[in-house]
């Protein structure tokens, strides 16, 4: 068995510097049309101007068609540099976050978790907005350089004109920079704690979701909506700070970038009073004043978006970042379905031991639920190797020494709460489309009524967490997607609580019939799965303390008698 990885975790800076690499080259393409895009924005004042300039010399029909073909050109370099270029740019932008979602979603869905101290909720939070905030950052880098070249460019324009007018657009720029810096700050750390409150709200709603069935069973649904209300007004007040923050960012932006285009115009109508610019540059600085804004407002906004990438990449880092709970080993398990576990301590184990030959069907009888849950986790590998005492051996290999994939395709756990998604019932059953035991499974699991009761049959649509189905339906269909996979080794959790009597009894049957030659392990107090294993093992007070069939306990043990009656 290996020891946990070890590796330097990744802030959210080094997330966004590997954001930017990978995209370098369409950030240059993207830079190189923005740029161009800027370029002749800033061009279109400078060109009227010396239009101006030139036809109050000379006025003839050839100036003029001169001066409407030079437009035309930079009306068209505007329009098609803009379009490529923020496609270009949009496409990496997209590309990216849907790079970052898959990392973070499989780090949320690897057989062994990672020791994160998140919910579902707020992983999904992560996966989403989060990644689609930090993949900004392929837009904003070449935005604020496009920005910045429009701003030099119509400085120099301005400095020919008049050294002072250009020495007050980088005066200025600089000024309204400073003062915006300081408060992006403000925005990235709201920004960052109303995505964690956000994040807590989803994850209570995936909690309700869950648990909404028995909270209405015993009346506890006011209460939890109750704990979400406090959760989702709290997120809500975080919301309007940041939007707060944001406008007074946006005003403050807006302001500074107005009252710098009016001292630019009104320094240029004194210098023209005075003769010491011409009126050509007069019309050009006044239009340059204009359209400064739209660049100056761009260049102001973007130490905002980087400071909220830059955060959200912050709460990717805490996926990305946590450490496995284990490194899985390289090793296969050999052939065939041996089970062995070797004194297990762990929860409420006191050091099990027992073990399941090939073919074999056994039945555990867990006087303590808890027991049954703890030995399911660890047989599930839900419990790393490295955090319980003793070993699980599966086909005469620790399971510390196997990668999970082959764990996965030689041992399957069933839990009892096994999740429904949203599909029909055929892909709840066979989700990889293997097409294998489909039949079959829906037999043994007793799902043939609910297959037979609607005309679309296996094709009947099921509603996330199968929401428009019975509790037995959905523990039916859980077992049957159990059945249909196969598994050299099976272990069902309580299998049939949702079932009737009559059904439990036939499922009983069923499973044996189909498992038979294959190593099955069921955890369970139902007289009839008891009845159909091979042999029973107790497991009470953390250990096995009996063994032998379902019916000869009931004979000889009046205390498995009393356990498993009904």
């Amino acid at each position: 068995m290996k020891t946990p990885d070890t590796e330097r975790p990744r802030p959210g800076s080094a997330i966004l510097r590997t954001a930017l690499r990978r995209n370098i080259g369409a950030m240059i393409a993207g830079t190189v049309l923005m740029g161009l895009y800027q370029a002749a924005e800033t061009a279109f004042p400078i060109a009227l101007g010396l239009i101006v300039e030139h036809t109050m010399q000379d006025r003839s029909l050839g100036s003029l068609g001169i001066s409407i073909g030079s437009l035309a050109v930079i009306i068209t370099t505007v329009s098609l540099s803009w379009r490529f270029g923020m496609r270009v740019l949009q496409k990496a932008n997209t590309t990216e976050a849907h790079r970052w979602r898959v990392q973070v979603a499989a780090c949320g869905l690897q057989p062994v978790a990672r020791d994160v101290d998140l919910k579902s909720g707020e992983i999904l939070t992560v996966a989403t907005e989060d990644a689609d905030q930090t993949a900004d950052i392929i837009e904003v880098v070449p935005l604020l350089i496009s920005s910045l070249v429009a701003i030099v460019v119509a400085a120099l324009a301005l400095s020919l004109a008049d050294l002072r007018l250009g020495l007050l657009v980088m005066v200025g720029t600089v000024v309204i920079l400073s003062v915006l810096a300081v408060m992006s700050k403000r925005i990235g750390a709201s920004t960052q704690e109303q995505q964690a409150r956000v994040a807590r709200a989803g994850a209570k709603v995936a909690d309700l979701i869950i648990g909404l069935r028995p909270l209405h069973g015993f009346g506890g649904n006011h209460a939890a909506f109750g704990s979400y209300r406090e959760v989702s007004t709290d997120a809500k007040r975080q919301a309007i700070t940041v939007a707060r923050v944001n406008g007074t960012y946006a005003g403050t932006a807006l302001a500074l970038n107005a009252a710098l285009a009016t001292a630019v115009s009104l320094t240029a109508g004194w210098l023209a009073f005075e003769g010491r610019i011409t009126i050509g540059e007069l019309v050009m600085a006044v239009g340059l004043a204009q359209f400064i804004m739209e660049p100056l407002k761009m260049f102001s906004e973007m130490p905002k978006y980087v400071m909220m990438a830059r955060a959200s990449a912050e709460r990717m880092a805490l996926v990305l970042n946590a450490p496995p709970v284990m490194t899985p080993g390289p090793e296969r398990p050999e052939p065939g379905g041996a089970l062995e576990v070797d004194g297990v301590r762990h929860g409420t184990l006191q050091g099990v031991k027992f073990a399941v030959t090939a073919g074999e069907f056994v039945a555990i009888a867990a006087y303590q639920p808890r027991a049954a849950a703890d030995l399911a986790a660890v047989l599930a590998v839900n419990a790393a190797p490295q955090t319980y005492g003793g070993v699980v051996r599966v086909g005469g290999r620790e399971i510390g020494d196997l990668s999970i994939e082959a764990v996965r395709s030689h041992l399957l756990v069933n839990p009892y709460d096994g999740e429904i998604f949203a599909g029909t019932l055929r892909t709840n059953i066979d989700p990889s489309g293997s097409g294998r035991e489909i039949a079959e499974a829906v037999e043994a699991s007793m799902l043939t009524d609910v297959v037979a009761l609607h005309r679309e049959g296996l094709d009947h649509v099921v509603r996330d967490r199968g929401a428009n189905l019975s509790g037995g339906q959905r523990q039916r269909l859980s077992l049957a997607r159990a059945l249909a996979a196969d598994a050299d080794v099976l272990v069902l959790h309580d299998p049939t609580t949702a079932v009737d009597a009559v059904t439990e009894q036939l499922i009983a049957r069923n499973v044996a019939k189909l498992r038979r030659g294959r190593t099955t392990l069921v955890l369970t107090s139902s007289p009839a799965l008891l009845d159909a294993a091979d042999r029973v093992l107790v497991l009470d007070g953390g250990v096995i303390t009996a063994e032998d069939t379902h019916r000869n306990l009931l004979a000889g043990d009046e205390a498995y008698c009393l356990a498993v009656a009904r």
